[in-house]
C-alpha cells in the first residue's frame, strides 16, 4: 500500500513551536526548516509528502515545485490550502492508497475524512518528526564512531609499525 501525507504547510509552522517563533523572523526560513524536516520524514518513513502552502492574495497560477524531495504545492489566486489539499486528496485517493491530512484544522480533518482520508494533527507529526531525527542522529553517531571506522583499526600491529616507520622518516 502506498502511503501519502499531505500537509497544510502554514498551519502546522503555526501550530509547531519552533517554526512559529522562526516565522516572526523569516517566513521564508520557517518554510525551508519544516521542507527540511519533511524530507527527513519522507525518507525515513517512505511516505510520499505534499506540502501545500495559501498563496490566496497572490496574483497567479499558483505552483508546483520539488524541493529535497518534498512536492511543495502553491495554491492559486482565490485558492485556499484547504480547497487545494480537498482537490489533491480527491486527484490521490485509490484502492491501495492510504492519504494522511497533516493540519490542526478541525473543519479541514473533517473535510478531507470524509473523502477517505486520515488525520494527522500537527503535534502527532511534529512528534514523528523529533523521533525520526533523533533516531537518525543516533544512527549516524553509531556508525560515525572512530573504532567502527578508522583505517587504524582495520591494520594489523605489524603494517600499523611500518606506516608509523614511514612516518616518522625512519
Amino acid at each position: 500500500m502506498k502511503h501519502v501525507v499531505i500537509v497544510d504547510g502554514y498551519n502546522i509552522i503555526g501550530a509547531w513551536p519552533e517554526l512559529n517563533k522562526l516565522k516572526d523572523v523569516s517566513l521564508e526560513e520557517a518554510r525551508d526548516k519544516l521542507i527540511d524536516m519533511l524530507a527527513d520524514y519522507q525518507a525515513y518513513k517512505g511516505n510520499k509528502v505534499y506540502c501545500v502552502f495559501d498563496a490566496y492574495r497572490v496574483p497567479g497560477l499558483g505552483g508546483k515545485y520539488r524541493q529535497r524531495q518534498i512536492e511543495v504545492l502553491y495554491t492559486r489566486e482565490k485558492e485556499t490550502a484547504d480547497e487545494r489539499i480537498e482537490r489533491l486528496v480527491a486527484d490521490l485517493r485509490g484502492r491501495r492508497v492510504q492519504i494522511h491530512v497533516a493540519t490542526s484544522d478541525s473543519v479541514e480533518q473533517h473535510v478531507t475524512f470524509g473523502q477517505g482520508a486520515l488525520r494527522l494533527p500537527a503535534r502527532e507529526l511534529l512528534f514523528a518528526v523529533k523521533e525520526i531525527r533523533k533516531e537518525i542522529r543516533t544512527k549516524i553517531e553509531e556508525t560515525a564512531s572512530p573504532a567502527k571506522n578508522s583505517l587504524d583499526s582495520k591494520l594489523s600491529d605489524e603494517l600499523r609499525e611500518k606506516f608509523e616507520k614511514w612516518r616518522r622518516g625512519l
